[in-house]
Order: C-alpha cells, then sequence, then structure tokens
C-alpha cells in the first residue's frame, strides 16, 4: 500500500483532509503588497524596497530599469536629492538608515558607464505635446510622454538643457559629466529639443498653446527676489543666481577678497561654496538659526569645513560704503520663526545685539519667483505662482504646470516628481480615460496604495541583524577647493552590496517562504510565484503573520 493512501490507526473515518480546521477562526491572514515609508516620502514615488531588492540580488540593470520608470536622472538625484527617503526608513528606528541616495547613485552611475539606454518607442502617437522649460521638472515631463508614445517638443531659452542643474548647481555636487550623459540618454528617444527658444509674451504663449494638443509649463523661477535695503546698481551687490550661472560657465566675477552671502538655502551654499573656490573669503548672514536652514545638514558642515564663516539667526540692517576701505554692514541678531507654508516667516530683532562685518561685495541668495507676465491673461495665478491642481492642471484646459513656476517646494526631486504626475495626467485626458486607476499609469510601478504605509512594529526585527550604515566618503576640505572635483564619493560595489543587504523591503514579500516554514497546520502554500493560504485549514493564529520579515503579511477579521 502507498503511503499516501494510509490511513492513520487512529482516525476511522480516513485522511486527516476532510477535518476543515479553517472554521474555528476569526481571522485570515493575507499576502500583500503594501507602500514603505520611503515609497511615501519619495518625491518621485519611487518603488525603492523593489529596486533595492533587484541591488541585493546583484542584477543592476533591472534595479535601473525600476528606478527609472519614475525618474530618469537617477546619478543626478543620487547626488543632489534632499533624500526624505531615509529621513522616513523604517531602518532609523532599528540602527540606523538606509544610505537610499547613495544606493542610487551607485546605481545611475553604473547605468552610465555600462552605456545603458532607453528602450526606443514602439507604439507611437498621433498627438504633439509641447514642453517649455528644459530644467529638472521639463525634462522629466518630457520623459515619460515620450515613453508613453507622444512627439513631444522642448522648448529651452538657455543655449543648454540643464535648467538649475546645470545653471544652479556647480559641478562640485553634479559633474557635468554626469548630467550630460543623463540628459543625453533621455533626448535620445526622440524628442525634439529647441534651446535658445523662450515664450516671451501672450501672443506667444497663445500660439503655443494653438499648435499642441497638450502643454506643459516648467519654465522655473528666474526673478531673484531682493532685499528692499541694497542698491543693486552698485557693482558689489550681485544676485545669487546670475553669481552661480556665471561661476559654473568658468567666468567667476570680481568681487574682491571679502564676499558676503545673504541666506539660508542651497542656493546660498551653493554660492558661498563656489566664492570659496574662486579664494574668496566668504561669511554667510542667514536669518534662520543653523538647525532651521532649509540647506542640507551636509551642505552647511562641508561649507564650514571649506572655511565658509556662518553667522545665523542674524539680519542685515544697513550698508556703508567706504571707497576703497570696503563695506561696513550693519547687522542685529533675530528671532526667526516659520510661517504655515515654504516663504513665509517672521523675524524678530533682539534688543542691543547690533554688530558690524567689513566686506567688499554681497551676494544675495533670498529665493526666487517665476515670471508670470506671459501667462497671467490665459491663466490663474496663486500669489507669485500659477494655480494647479493635485495633477499639475492649470485653469486652463490641456495646459498643465510643475517644478518652480508652480510650486515653493523648491528641490529638484519634487520637480521631476510634478513633470512625471503632468505627464500621467496628460496621457489620461488625451487618452479620454475616466477610470482613476489610470492615474497611476505606467509609473504606478506595482505598490497598492489602498494598503497603509507599513510600520517598524510590522517587521520582525529577529531576521537583521545589527549592521552600521555605510561610511561615506568625501574629499578632504584642502583638495575640494583646489579645483571642482565632486565633493562627494561614491560608493564601490562592496559597499553597494553591504548597504542593500541592510534593507528591510518593508511590504515587499522576498520570497523567503517563512510563512510556509513556521504554519503548524501547512495551511500556506507556496504557488505560481507567490503563496496561497488554504482556507479549509488555517485556524487564523498568526504565527505566518508575525515571522515575515518585511511586514508583507496582515491578518483581516473575518465576518461569518
Amino acid at each position: 500500500m502507498n503511503a499516501k493512501d494510509a490511513v492513520p490507526s487512529i482516525w476511522t473515518t480516513g485522511l486527516t483532509e476532510v477535518f476543515k480546521t479553517g472554521t474555528w477562526r476569526a481571522a485570515l491572514p493575507q499576502h500583500i503588497h503594501a507602500p514603505s515609508p520611503c515609497h511615501a516620502a519619495c518625491p518621485v514615488n519611487g518603488d525603492i524596497a523593489e529596486w533595492i531588492g533587484r541591488a541585493r540580488a546583484h542584477d543592476w540593470h533591472g534595479a535601473w530599469q525600476i528606478l527609472t520608470r519614475h525618474n530618469p536622472f537617477p546619478a543626478v538625484a543620487g547626488r543632489i536629492c534632499h533624500h526624505p527617503c531615509e529621513a522616513a526608513c523604517n531602518r532609523s528606528g532599528f540602527d540606523e538608515s538606509l544610505a537610499i541616495c547613495r544606493l542610487e547613485r551607485y546605481i545611475g552611475d553604473t547605468a552610465l558607464a555600462q552605456g545603458w539606454t532607453f528602450s526606443q518607442i514602439e507604439a507611437p502617437r498621433k498627438e504633439r505635446i509641447a514642453v517649455v522649460g528644459g530644467g529638472p521638472s521639463g525634462l522629466s515631463a518630457a520623459f515619460h510622454l515620450r515613453r508613453r508614445g507622444y512627439a513631444v517638443t522642448l522648448f529651452e531659452s538657455r543655449p543648454e538643457l540643464g535648467g538649475l542643474m546645470r545653471y544652479g548647481i556647480p559641478a562640485y555636487r553634479l559633474a557635468r559629466s554626469v548630467l550630460n550623459g543623463e540628459i543625453d540618454r533621455l533626448v535620445a528617444l526622440g524628442i525634439d529639443v529647441r534651446c535658445g527658444q523662450s515664450i516671451d509674451t501672450p501672443e506667444d504663449f497663445e500660439r503655443l498653446r494653438n499648435g499642441f494638443d497638450a502643454v506643459y509649463l516648467a519654465i522655473g523661477a528666474r526673478c531673484q527676489k531682493r532685499l528692499p535695503r541694497l542698491d543693486y546698481t552698485r557693482p558689489w551687490v550681485m544676485d545669487g543666481a546670475d553669481y552661480l550661472a556665471r561661476t559654473n560657465s568658468g567666468a567667476p566675477p570680481a568681487l574682491g577678497k571679502r564676499v558676503v552671502v545673504i541666506g539660508g538655502g542651497s542656493a546660498a551654499i551653493d554660492v558661498a561654496r563656489s566664492a570659496r573656490r574662486a579664494r574668496h573669503a566668504v561669511t554667510i548672514v542667514a536669518l534662520e538659526t543653523a538647525s532651521q536652514m532649509s540647506a542640507q545638514r551636509e551642505e552647511v558642515a562641508e561649507a564650514v569645513e571649506e572655511g565658509v564663516a556662518l553667522i545665523d539667526g542674524a539680519m542685515l540692517t544697513e550698508v556703508g560704503d567706504s571707497g576703497s576701505a570696503g563695506l561696513a554692514l550693519e547687522c542685529v541678531r533675530v528671532r526667526f520663526e516659520a510661517g504655515a507654508q515654504r516663504g513665509q516667516f517672521t523675524v524678530t530683532p533682539v534688543a542691543d545685539s547690533k554688530f558690524s562685518l567689513a566686506a567688499d561685495a554681497i551676494i544675495t541668495a533670498i529665493g526666487q519667483n517665476p515670471d508670470l507676465a506671459p501667462l497671467r491673461a490665459a491663466l490663474n495665478a496663486d500669489g507669485a505662482l500659477l494655480k494647479v491642481d493635485e495633477y499639475q492642471a492649470t485653469s486652463a484646459e490641456r495646459v498643465y504646470a510643475g517644478g518652480d513656476v508652480a510650486s515653493m517646494a523648491r528641490f529638484v526631486t519634487e520637480a521631476i516628481g510634478m513633470g512625471q504626475r503632468a505627464a500621467s495626467e496628460i496621457d489620461r485626458a488625451l487618452r479620454g480615460s475616466v477610470q482613476s486607476a489610470d492615474r497611476g499609469g505606467q509609473d504606478a510601478g506595482a505598490c497598492v496604495e489602498a494598503e497603509p504605509v507599513v510600520e517598524l512594529a510590522a517587521i520582525n526585527e529577529f531576521y537583521y541583524p545589527r549592521q552600521a550604515r555605510a561610511v561615506e566618503h568625501r574629499l578632504g576640505a584642502a583638495q575640494r577647493l583646489a579645483g571642482v572635483a565632486e565633493v562627494q564619493i561614491g560608493f564601490d560595489v562592496e559597499q553597494a552590496l553591504a548597504e542593500s543587504e541592510r534593507c528591510f523591503s518593508c511590504g515587499t514579500c522576498i520570497q523567503c517562504d517563512n510563512c510556509v516554514h513556521y504554519c503548524p497546520d501547512l495551511a500556506v502554500k507556496r504557488e505560481a510565484g507567490g503563496y496561497v493560504v488554504l482556507t479549509d485549514y488555517c485556524k487564523g493564529c498568526g504565527i505566518c503573520v508575525k515571522e515575515c520579515p518585511t511586514g508583507s503579511m496582515k491578518m483581516t477579521e473575518e465576518a461569518r
């Protein structure tokens, strides 16, 4: 008699399968795909746990393909992103957050070194889309629209594409070979690029609207905010954006020995560090305290290492010009209080706190506004910005806007995310789709947004040894000031792999079979690349959920 035909001697009713013990349970385990906290925090909606999983398996090309579902600039973002994903990382509650940004840079750099390219368009569409602005948001929109098959014409007022990435971010943070490589790969998809063309009048904008099926506006914010107490006609006063554009093009202006930079954001830090590389003695005066400054912490620390003096919590009140002796800057200490929205704040001078600074030049980097003059007649504005909805649609039909012209979220990856979101909505509108699910389209990845974000409590920490975050290296200060070499040094393959191993893969099943092995009733079965719970036999004990190392299972109450 075959073993499978044997009847246990203790039973008189046949095989044990007849006892459907699942009728005892009150709750049923489910396998889920839930969003990780890093995914929820990512400005481009990236499937971070998924691409790190491919990296952990040494599938760098697969990781790059997943990364570029959402962001065509992984090597750029891996250098300059403000990485809110790392602050959200569940691992930070266990030992240290994952170095997601550096991992992304490694994969992006690998793609450039290997010459990986995007697949060519297989199903071209007849609709023509105009994208105005060749910065991060415009390039992102052009990329996602072109991948969907649309004919895209990209208008850029400057001689080269890149916007803020080229004219605002110095080469010591973003090597131009990296920027050019990722832009060239994107343009090779068949995007019609027209540099040196701008939209200057309402008539220019109307012609554009009439000539295309949809328009995406990403013209940036090029109008510098100015301090009313400064005379910008004087040769010793300069706008920060102008200084960076000239310095990044290899022609830094002559400003004298002592430079004071006004501002507390990333642009002010970039100005100060660029001025140090031009051999100036530099002091930053910021309204905010160091902990309140919007610049990234590591940028501020690197600037101080390079010899930039930081005077935080202070305000310029008056400037005296002593001719050949230079400038006398009168300042006062202040208490800075942020408002409800970015860009809103109040400052209160501190009594008896006046002090003076000597300088030869002042560079202000206190923010920018977009030039809405060519657009106001046709589009509604919200203060200094174009008014858009959550899908980047403006008040005019089939006109969309994003990046700095429509948002105060002045980060490159935020702009990239807005371009992606607009492309998805343009595609939905032109196809005539009314299904809300289409508002994710091919960019949505595999995450099930209906599930709540996975919390650390859902991760079984037993399966993860404590492991320090990979050490992030940078050039010494003296080496930095000697040229424009990149300050941050990327991971090597061993560091990248070690860091990928630290990922909890929150909400993503890693096919570990724990749910199969630990089930006391053999009620979980591997099937078709996943798992199925045999409801006839599951008692709802929840052991499988507790032993899941990634939080990709949950218990669901059953109503009988």
